[in-house]
């Protein structure tokens, strides 16, 4: 069994409403991260996707239940400062606006800055740094101001930031929201590229669709709770609970499902890409001209 760099039992979460009430944002949640896997966490505005990613980075506190993140248990009551610093150095977080996540006035700098502030040795933090923008193919931007640079290459800096500090995991909070497509196609391949050739645990939180298919799985989180859980072919065949719960899901997946339902099409549920619609579609064509 794979080791479980995430575990949490029954957590709970509630934000304090203007009379003081509490307002439950996670409600009994349940479940656990596999080591270097890539998981792709969906949820309409409100559902609680981001305040969960605070809970996992320590950003907020749970109010209740179990949570284990890279080993360290979240909810002992002798938990120390120092545990908090090495568990915020293992799990790092990469948010939605770039230009916020920036620090320093030249690249190579900004990168260096987490580095220096946990105490790395000079000649070791150069080799982070250069290994950090070679990650995110930014090498050549190594002196330029981050100002020059468009808003995908800004992001694709604040991964790099994280990558100097040595992390397990990352976790990005609708990392890809501000970008343009371009922009949205650079990091979302920096983000293939730091999980399947590094190793690193991802837990990518998105609203679109085509970068939920590229995830190991898909974890649905819909008022607090888990609504779905599953690889992308399982949790996308689910259309019209994904539709009931606010969410849209792949072009390619709803056009097979009205196939389906609609013309009676046998196709299968778990189509993801257009090469397998038309994979498919052709196999269904020729079996009926055999007919």
């Amino acid at each position: 069994m794979k080791e479980q760099i995430i575990q949490a039992k029954n957590l709970c979460f509630s934000y304090k409403n203007e009379d003081g009430k509490p307002l439950p944002v996670i409600k009994n949640l349940t479940f656990s991260i596999e080591r270097g896997s890539f998981v792709c966490i969906l949820g309409h505005n409100g559902s609680g996707k981001s305040t969960l990613a605070k809970l996992l980075n320590l950003v907020l506190t749970p109010d209740s239940g179990e949570l284990s993140v890279g080993g360290i248990d979240v909810m002992r009551e002798n938990l120390t400062e120092e545990d908090i610093y090495n568990l915020r150095r293992r799990i790092g977080m990469v948010f939605q606006n770039p230009d916020n996540q920036l620090v320093a006035t030249i690249v190579e700098e900004d990168i260096a800055f987490g580095p220096e502030n946990l105490g790395i040795e000079p000649e070791e933090i150069r080799q982070r740094v250069d290994d950090a923008l070679a990650a995110v193919n930014m090498t050549e931007f190594a002196r330029h101001s981050p100002s020059q640079l468009s808003g995908g290459q800004k992001q694709r800096i604040a991964i790099a930031g994280i990558i100097a500090m040595l992390p397990d995991c990352i976790i990005f909070d609708e990392s890809t929201a501000m970008l343009d497509p371009i922009g949205r196609a650079e990091v979302m391949d920096t983000i293939e590229y730091l999980n399947r050739e590094r190793g690193i645990t991802v837990l990518h939180i998105t609203h679109y669709m085509d970068e939920a298919v590229r995830a190991d799985r898909v974890m649905v989180v819909d008022h607090g709770e888990i609504y779905l859980d599953g690889t992308p072919g399982e949790v996308f065949s689910h259309v019209n609970e994904l539709k009931a719960a606010g969410l849209d899901v792949p072009q390619v997946t709803a056009l097979v499902h009205r196939l389906k339902t609609e013309a009676g099409f046998d196709l299968p549920e778990t189509i993801l890409h257009s090469a397998d619609a038309v994979a498919a579609l052709k196999a269904l064509y020729d079996s009926t001209e055999k007919e």
